[in-house]
């Protein structure tokens, strides 16, 4: 195929992708719905069946179209999670190769999730105060198994940004932990300083239970910067520290 032939097919499947866009914006295409067979989308468009592929599978790439092979491509339901995974790919792609997303995302998540702390103690009912303290026992005793503890230590700040009852918070809270468990495991595990982690949290949690939403923000604050000394102290005291 020439340069010109694929750049004719390209656009003609950019045009049945804007086309089928179209359909599900205006709600002509509902979540669940089947789209015309490869057949009638030809048919009705005047399209070859490699333009109407590419289409489809770029529609499937941004997670709106789902194709089951021996079936009908169908819109996708909405999914947080699937949202979140399509994130996920390109910020591991940012973070591998871009120091300076790296200090964007720290900084973003500080204040994304101290604000959820705020909301926490101004909203969180007992049933919220209580599963909080469920996720904080089960990581008390998690203490000598560093990678149950750290997927605990993740649920914990879902947790926190689940009584703001908006899911996508939960899903920004969770996918940011993962995110930097993928590339930068140090920022969310201190191997050896788990009780200072452990500690961190029951400070944000007591303030989230005293109702103080500037306390429970600034909680959350010092635990994400580490500004507590005696993290920094034990720090510099682990193996291969630079400045150990």
């Amino acid at each position: 195929m020439t340069d010109t032939e694929k750049g004719k097919r390209s656009k003609l499947s950019h045009a049945v992708r804007e086309q089928i866009l179209e359909l599900i914006k205006t709600g002509e295409l509902r979540p669940g719905d089947t789209l015309p067979s490869e057949r009638e989308l030809m048919r009705s468009l005047g399209i070859g069946r490699p333009a109407i592929r590419e289409a489809l599978q770029a529609l499937q790439s941004q997670e709106l179209v789902e194709i089951r092979h021996g079936g009908r491509a169908r819109v996708a339901l909405p999914s947080m999670a699937r949202v979140g995974d399509r994130m996920a790919e390109t910020m591991r792609h940012l973070l591998a190769h871009s120091p300076a997303s790296l200090e964007h995302l720290k900084e973003a998540r500080a204040t994304f999730e101290m604000e959820m702390a705020r909301i926490a103690a101004r909203t969180g009912s007992g049933g919220d105060i209580q599963r909080l303290r469920s996720v904080l026992r089960s990581q008390r005793e998690a203490l000598s198994e560093p990678a149950r503890f750290r997927e605990l230590d993740g649920q914990f700040h879902r947790e926190v940004a689940a009584v703001s009852g908006n899911p996508i918070f939960t899903a920004l809270a969770e996918a940011i932990f993962r995110w930097l468990s993928d590339f930068h495991v140090d920022l969310v595990q201190a191997p050896g300083l788990e009780q200072l982690t452990l500690e961190e949290h029951e400070a944000v949690l007591a303030a989230i239970e005293a109702r103080d939403a500037g306390r429970a923000a600034k909680a959350m604050g010092d635990h994400l910067n580490r500004a507590n000394r005696l993290y920094h102290a034990a720090h510099l005291q682990r193996p291969g520290s630079a400045e150990s």
